[in-house]
């Protein structure tokens, strides 16, 4: 048996060793206690664990322990070895855990809603999400990597630009680590497959798919200003992705703030409840799901062969989890906040892109 097969085990290990072992911050969540009705409590420290691995990273290789493309030359093991480490994730947290409903969904979505050990210390959902985005980085690193060698005379600059923009997004999610604590995936999912096998597999070895398919391939000599067009879609979708989220973010906190010290808060409200229907949720019900597809749509166009498949898969991939989840997310709304919902569809008739849909 190949010892590739064991390196995302190796790693997330190492980010498990890090996460327990470097200072972090405790945060209040939003999701409540049910033993306590207090905000469960979160230790984050992302960004450090982050840092610390990709230098562990880049000295292994700098000293020669490993190459630069390892992960990229055993990627197909890497993932092999993921999906076996997922599965048997899957089956600890779900088969441990009293049964909720059939053994297939309960493996598929999850049993436990917010598992936690250590005192608090480590949160089964944030460290996934920590253990794929360390991984994805790495992915990227490596990937590029084999590009840089492969094409030492004519690198890609598109390549590059993939690169420093998609690991802007994993630094950016880490730096706002907390505000994820206030989105849909700490709310409503509970963590089986779906959340264990996603993170740990479909996150770090997909979403980098189009390097994946195309760090083989010569420079295809994209014009630099489309390189540069294609950098500000990136960043008006992030804009529209995190504006947004920490708008609502904010908002949760104290109803009352500025958001970004300028947009009012704008709500609606009665019984004691508030739907935010004002700047960027005034655009559209779910513009932050605008804001990742454009994102993705961006890193693809990066890298220079729009005829390829591919690296589609990923902008795709982003269109076919994001629809059905804002109907998920719009039924759930509807039954918690009943006529203010009706009245906030009324105000903001697009789901996700403004006038379109």
């Amino acid at each position: 048996m190949t010892p590739a097969l064991f390196l995302p085990l190796l790693v997330y290990a190492v980010v498990l060793a890090l996460h327990l072992a470097l200072p972090g911050r405790w945060i209040d969540g939003y999701v409540l206690d049910p033993t306590t009705g207090r905000p469960l409590r979160y230790r984050l420290n992302g960004l450090r664990v982050l840092f610390a691995t990709v230098a562990l990273y880049v000295a292994a290789c700098w000293l020669g322990a490993i190459p630069w493309d390892f992960f990229y030359l055993k990627r197909w093991n890497m993932v092999a070895g993921a999906c076996a480490l997922g599965l048997l994730f899957t089956l600890g947290i779900v088969l441990l855990a009293p049964s909720r409903q059939g053994l297939v969904a309960g493996l598929y979505r999850g049993r436990r809603a917010n598992p936690q050990w250590v005192g608090g210390r480590l949160d089964a959902k944030m460290f996934l999400y920590l253990a794929g985005a360390v991984m994805l980085e790495l992915n990227l690193l490596s990937f590029t990597a084999h590009h840089l060698l492969t094409h030492p005379e004519d690198p890609s600059e598109g390549v590059i630009l993939y690169t420093l923009l998609f690991s802007f997004f994993v630094v950016e999610y880490l730096h706002f680590e907390e505000v994820h604590l206030y989105t849909y995936d700490l709310m409503a999912e509970r963590v089986g497959f779906k959340l264990g096998w996603g993170c740990l597999v479909f996150y770090p070895f997909f979403y980098p798919i189009g390097l994946w398919a195309l760090a083989d391939r010569p420079d295809p000599h994209t014009p630099a200003p489309l390189l540069a067009l294609y950098a500000l879609l990136f960043f008006g979708g992030w804009a529209l992705a995190r504006g947004a989220n920490l708008q609502k973010f904010w908002f949760k906190r104290d109803p009352t703030a500025k958001a970004f010290g300028l947009l009012e808060p704008r709500a609606i409200s009665g019984n004691g409840k508030h739907v935010l229907a004002g700047g960027f949720w005034g655009l559209s019900r779910h513009i932050n799901y605008l804001g990742e597809i454009l994102m993705a749509t961006a890193l693809t166009l990066c890298l220079g062969d729009p005829l390829s498949f591919a690296p589609w898969l990923y902008p795709l991939y982003y269109a076919a989890l994001l629809v059905p989840r804002q109907i998920d997310d719009d039924r759930r709304c509807a039954e918690k906040y009943g006529p203010l919902w009706d009245e906030y569809r009324r105000r903001v008739p697009s789901r996700i892109i403004p006038g379109i849909y």
